[in-house]
């Protein structure tokens, strides 16, 4: 994580210096593009090949072409097209990477942990916008662009061996053969993982049917991780990747708890990202913050996501999680509507707190939940979906939030983006297997 914020400071700084702002930006966002048109795709891949395979070489593609990039650097001015042309590469090779990340820790821990995990991650993401800016910035002063690509390849290759001294537990049987080969067992209504999740308490394994039922002791407290005898990857005996990609749709669209769990995702990005982004840029700059004060009010933001993190790490577990999840929502809808009324910058930071604070538990749980009630053999596809809603949305409410604010104002396009968001809630305690989801014991 370290590494990319110092690549996308090192990207940006190139691109502004070898090209117009213009020009800049779009490099900037061309690589949004692959992202997103091969996203499902890469989740499919990351349940085929198995998600610790294709970290690896995504990673290993990653520190390839960043170094790529500061060699050129280092022995010429590229200009812009090398630039877009690494932009589109990271961007498909996130596409990868990203489902398969997502997918990963159902496969090296005991789902009791899943939620402790989400916590940790949410750690390691805030640290990694902490330190990154600052040691990106410190390596483009010391020797410009280059120095910066090159610090950004070392940091991904030191996360290479890392990874792969990590070992995972293979699915069962029946998973990996109703999951991610795609037989087609969903086209006849059967939904595995769906009753299994339902029917039975949070201490009980959150996979398919046939596997639940016949899951031992052992592999129920986490003594011992889920087997499979033959050790082949999926795609090795049969299907198609298309199957795989429909089947994976649709025990999204049949799930009772992760069908409508993706439409408190898309909600929330799509009512926070703007305001959180362009809406406070225009807040503090119409109240006469200034850049100080926008400072202050993103660090209050990130100190109170960090801390919800830092509690569903120590805490592991939170009882009623769907419950907590919805109010928090709802709690945290109005503190967004509030931050447009704050009367000075201290009033600001400490609403931010607070939406920081409330936005991380909320959005840490419903990732819990996500890793938690998916079938293992699901979670690249079920990750890719969750990772497409939200690059999907959150990029369109940034010039909407703009573009209304420059109509309405900022009071009246925060309360309406809190609506938004505050939906999200209600919808958790419209569907009654969303609102009683609990987090394994």
């Amino acid at each position: 994580m370290i590494g990319d914020n110092v690549y996308y400071l090192a990207l940006s700084w190139a691109a502004v210096r070898a090209g117009s702002p213009a020009q800049a930006g779009l490099v900037m966002t061309v690589s949004a593009v692959p992202r997103a048109l091969l996203m499902l795709g890469g989740g499919v891949i990351a349940d085929r090949f198995g998600p610790r395979r294709v970290v690896i070489g995504s990673d290993a593609v990653r520190c390839a072409a960043v170094l790529t990039m500061a060699v050129l650097f280092f022995s010429t001015d590229p200009g812009l097209w090398p630039l877009a042309a690494l932009a589109v590469a990271f961007g498909t090779v996130d596409a990868m990477f990203l489902p398969a990340v997502g997918a990963l820790p159902a496969r090296v821990t005991a789902r009791g942990q899943l939620a402790r995990v989400q916590g940790m991650r949410g750690l390691g993401a805030r640290l990694a916008s902490v330190v990154g800016g600052p040691v990106g910035g410190l390596a483009v002063a010391l020797g410009g662009a280059a120095t910066a690509f090159g610090l950004a390849a070392l940091l991904i290759a030191v996360s290479i061996p890392l990874l792969v001294s990590v070992r995972i537990r293979e699915l069962p049987t029946d998973d990996d053969r109703t999951g991610a080969v795609g037989t087609g067992l969903l086209g006849t209504g059967e939904r595995p993982g769906v009753d299994a999740v339902d029917a039975v308490g949070p201490s009980e394994p959150a996979v398919g049917d046939a596997a639940g039922a016949r899951g031992s002791a052992e592999e129920q407290s986490g003594a011992v991780g889920p087997r499979e005898p033959s050790g082949e990857p999926a795609a090795a005996r049969g299907g198609t990747a298309w199957r795989d990609l429909v089947g994976g749709l649709r025990y999204v669209r049949g799930h009772r708890v992760l069908a409508p769990l993706m439409l408190v995702i898309a909600l929330g990005d799509l009512g926070f990202v703007g305001p959180l982004n362009v809406g406070l840029a225009l807040l503090a700059d119409e109240r006469g913050w200034g850049a100080a004060g926008m400072g202050w009010t993103l660090a209050g933001f990130g100190a109170g996501a960090g801390a919800a993190s830092l509690l569903l790490a120590v805490r592991g577990r939170v009882p009623h999680a769907g419950q907590v999840a919805a109010h928090a929502i709802l709690a945290g809808s109005v503190a967004i509507g509030a931050l447009a009324f704050a009367p000075g910058v201290f009033a600001a930071v400490g609403t931010a707190v607070l939406v920081g604070l409330l936005a991380g538990l909320s959005g840490a749980l419903c990732a819990a939940l996500l890793q938690t009630q998916s079938d293992p053999a699901y979670l690249g596809r079920v990750t890719a979906v969750a990772s497409l809603v939200s690059l999907g949305l959150a990029p369109l409410g940034m010039p909407l939030s703009a573009a209304a604010i420059g109509v309405w104002g900022t009071g009246p396009v925060f309360v309406v983006s809190a609506a938004v968001c505050g939906l999200g809630g209600v919808v958790i305690l419209c569907f009654g297997h969303l609102r009683r989801a609990e987090l394994p014991r």
